[in-house]
């Protein structure tokens, strides 16, 4: 049996993707593997594997430590992907930044949530070999389709008409995600409902905090702001929904995505290149808050286009499957261990 030590505080911070992800796989781990791999988590000692999913530095002292095994890195985010989330003093920046390259290259094997990761990591003076990229995941046992009835009910408690058309973005609420834009939208369009689920994570260090405050605080009669919800309202709020939409200027891994795609919810997103290399042939991309604003005129009345683009989300959540992750996940611990 494989023991393998988890070490994480994402769930320390509500809202974020890296919580979820690290969530959905030590709930993978324990489900598929029970008689394989025993895991530990955020406890000291002999472990054949240690597996980093956060940088704290209490983690990064205790990688000097005898008898870590193999140490992990989990990379969720790079210097890069921070800019648009966090208002930090540039100081504090170039100390940050430092410190999490410094903390990646302290691993002995990295894991990326998207190959584009694997390349800048290799600029930051890490070598291919060590680096393995490994996709996010969602349970379809957390998220799935319900019933049309379960469906009218949730449209009724958030005082939404069963026929009007209704688009969810799901996020924490800052300038990276496009929350301006999504606002944009819902100001162009009063006939949709608009509802942005998600907060500000990290309170006042949010770019763009001052200015999205006020708009979610008194939001337009037709965008709803139900805050961080807990992962097991999720559900619920993407069923109420016609369209996800994610207009995010810088991505990692959506984990919202994969949710929405094992809902079989057609997903609109700003066409990253990122999603070329992820979700290619699953989504509608579009290229700025126009062209979102041209599709959304028409959406609303093409229900072919709608059952099209529901198929396309079923074949992604078909491919970012538990199933097919559980085996990828085994293969690649069994590999470190025996390598």
């Amino acid at each position: 049996m494989l023991n393998i030590h988890m070490y994480s505080s994402a769930l320390s911070v509500k809202g974020q993707g890296v919580g979820s992800a690290y969530s959905e796989l030590i709930n993978l781990l324990k489900e598929y593997f029970p008689d394989k791999i025993k895991i530990v988590i955020n406890k000291l000692g002999k472990a054949d594997i240690s597996h980093y999913h956060t940088i704290d530095p209490l983690f990064y002292l205790e990688t000097f430590l005898p008898g870590r095994g193999v140490k992990v890195g989990y990379v969720h985010f790079l210097p890069e992907t921070i800019e648009g989330s966090l208002n930090l003093p540039s100081f504090a920046k170039k100390i940050f930044y430092k410190y999490m390259i410094s903390f990646y290259k302290r691993m002995d094997q990295i894991v990326v949530v998207n190959p584009i990761f694997g390349k800048k990591l290799e600029n930051y003076g890490i070598d291919a070999d060590r680096i393995t990229y490994i996709p996010n995941f969602v349970s379809n046992k957390e998220f799935y389709s319900e019933s049309q009835d379960k469906k009218e009910k949730m449209r009724r408690k958030l005082g939404i008409p069963a026929d009007k058309f209704t688009v969810i973005g799901v996020g924490q609420v800052q300038e990276r995600k496009g929350v301006p834009d999504f606002i944009e939208l819902a100001k162009r369009h009063p006939e949709i409902q608009f509802i942005w689920v998600g907060g500000f994570s990290f309170g006042k260090m949010t770019d763009g905090y001052n200015e999205l405050k006020r708009v979610v605080d008194q939001p337009p009669a037709n965008l709803m702001f139900p805050g961080i919800l807990d992962r097991n309202e999720m559900n619920d709020y993407y069923n109420v929904a016609d369209l996800f939409l994610l207009p995010s200027f810088n991505e990692l891994f959506p984990m919202s995505i994969l949710e929405a795609f094992s809902v079989g919810l057609p997903v609109m997103v700003r066409d990253l290149d990122l999603y070329h290399s992820i979700i290619n042939g699953y989504y509608l991309g579009t290229k700025d808050v126009d062209e979102m604003d041209e599709q959304l005129t028409l959406l609303q009345h093409d229900q072919a286009k709608l059952s099209y683009l529901k198929d396309q989300a079923r074949a992604g959540a078909e491919y970012y499957s538990e199933e097919r992750l559980a085996k990828i996940w085994l293969d690649y611990y069994t590999r470190l261990v025996k390598d």
